[in-house]
């Protein structure tokens, strides 16, 4: 296939994404206590946490300046969302039913599911949900 023609879109995957922390160990550490999950092993400058549909994100230190806060959603089965909600408590972190982190303590029902938002260690506003959103 030359790069002059699309590629078709049914073929077109995340594979992984660079998630930039201020300490890569605790940051990854973090999210997948959270989740459930585990960190793999280093490769090159990142450190992968596999989120078991073929996407990784590659945590990579960045002290030089300040960490911009990003936004990642996680879509989380039925079954394991109250564990995370229960990982998130256990470890004191504040979660909320809103994106703008004012409703703390309590999660959504969008879509007729559940969600809730937190912050990890750099204030990337982490999402988890059981369904994903309806879009137009």
């Amino acid at each position: 296939m030359s790069y002059d023609q699309p590629y078709p879109h049914a073929g077109i995957q995340l594979n992984h994404t660079a998630v930039y922390a201020s300490d890569a160990y605790l940051s990854a550490e973090f999210i997948a206590a959270i989740l459930g999950l585990e960190v793999g092993a280093p490769f090159g400058p990142f450190l992968p946490v596999d989120l078991g549909n073929g996407v990784t994100l590659d945590y990579c230190e960045k002290r030089d300046e300040a960490i911009q806060s990003q936004h990642y959603a996680f879509l989380v089965p039925d079954g394991q969302f109250d564990a995370v909600i229960a990982r998130l408590e256990v470890v004191g972190v504040t979660y909320y039913a809103d994106p703008g982190h004012t409703d703390p303590g309590r999660v959504n029902d969008l879509f007729g599911g559940r969600g809730a938002y937190f912050d990890d260690p750099d204030g990337h506003n982490m999402e988890v949900m059981t369904r994903p959103y309806v879009r137009p």
